[in-house]
């Protein structure tokens, strides 16, 4: 199992899709949520993903592919 820390910056379309349930599904990677700030027009989500590297990879991918900005924060928990 792997863990990659990222930022995940929604745009307004996306803010009532479960796009992180989405991806325990599809890709069994848990998310585990550090901090958030979601309101009606936009959002973002600090958290760690869980899970086989592929897996993380395949996910952060279509994560971007739906418009949510993923960005890998390192060794960086919190921002």
């Amino acid at each position: 199992m792997a863990t990659q820390r990222v930022k995940l910056i929604y745009p307004d379309f996306l803010i009532t899709r479960p796009v992180l349930s989405e991806v325990a599904i599809q890709f069994k990677v848990m998310a585990n949520i550090r901090r958030a700030a979601v309101d009606e027009n936009n959002g973002w989500i600090i958290c760690e993903l869980e899970g086989e590297p592929e897996a993380i990879d395949q996910a952060m991918a279509w994560m971007s592919g739906l418009g949510v900005d993923v960005e890998g924060l390192g060794d960086v928990v919190e921002s």
